[in-house]
């Protein structure tokens, strides 16, 4: 097998997630279909020699390629996303995705395409990539030609669009607290149903670079899955005010390692999110409480 097939051969086993995340930044299968080509023709010219992480160097192509796209578009498609039916990106020969990045077939549906339609190109790339994908914002932010910060606030502001209106998490800090409490006293029991009782049907947990080196897994999603893992995990994780909101963290020997983002909204955990990178870690307001 000479250099050439060997590139093809490592470029197919990335293409069921290019696929992913080009599909849920242009919403047609025929342009996502034409962004994973387009990175294969870059691929192909380019010299990759240098490159340790083949999968997130096509996923920043593929990004790079979306946006022009995006930009590029003058008027609306004459078919409309509410009368094109949402297929799955995955093809069932494809077997599942063995970094589990890409999203579930299903994860995506007509009433998320259409909103993430009403956001600007720059804003649907971060949101995508980030919240969907777990790609830092140190990696998107070239893409977008912005800070890692900037990048930050764009995804947030697509993140509130898509959320309808401004996150309405739980406010009220003794409910932040008796859910977090909650949560963490049924991960280290091994207590499945109340795990499954306090997590939202569409919860998703996300992890930085960090927290996915010290063994995470990048982007877990459903009710069930989430719950599956951390049964009987967090033992060592304790309560901590972050940024003036309850969440939790993992601090051997007092040294904050991981932190745990919540977002609960009526009442259950909708969103977790894994912090370990140190730089960030160190910009948060964290106080562990005896709890």
């Amino acid at each position: 097998m000479d250099e050439h097939d060997v590139l093809a051969e490592r470029f197919e086993a990335n293409r069921t997630h290019l696929r992913a995340v080009a599909y849920r930044m242009l919403g047609s299968h025929t342009e996502a279909d034409d962004a994973v080509q387009e990175a294969w023709i870059r691929l192909s010219r380019s010299d990759t020699d240098g490159v340790e992480n083949l999968g997130g160097w096509l996923t920043t192509v593929v990004g790079r390629v979306c946006l022009d796209m995006l930009r590029s578009r003058k008027t609306r498609r004459e078919e409309s996303l509410e009368s094109r039916v949402v297929e799955p990106v995955a093809d069932p020969e494809d077997g599942v995705d063995p970094e589990q990045q890409a999203v579930r077939a299903d994860a995506v549906g007509l009433a998320l395409l259409v909103v993430l339609e009403t956001l600007a190109p720059a804003e649907r790339l971060a949101f995508v990539l980030h919240d969907l994908f777990a790609v830092s914002f140190d990696e998107i932010a070239p893409i977008v030609g912005k800070t890692p910060a900037a990048a930050r606030q764009l995804a947030s502001r697509a993140r509130r669009r898509v959320q309808g209106a401004d996150p309405a998490p739980e406010t009220e800090p003794a409910r932040q607290r008796e859910i977090v409490r909650a949560f963490l006293a049924a991960a280290r029991g091994g207590d499945f149903a109340a795990l499954l009782e306090v997590l939202d049907p569409d919860v998703v947990v996300r992890a930085d670079s960090g927290a996915v080196a010290l063994g995470s897994t990048s982007v877990t999603r459903g009710a069930f899955d989430v719950a599956t893992y951390f049964n009987g995990r967090a033992a060592a994780a304790k309560v901590a005010l972050i940024d003036g909101v309850f969440g939790a963290t993992w601090a051997p020997g007092g040294k904050p390692k991981v932190v745990l983002r919540f977002t609960i909204v009526a009442g259950r955990i909708s969103a977790i999110d894994l912090v370990g990178e140190k730089a960030t870690i160190g910009e948060l307001d964290l106080t562990v409480l005896d709890d």
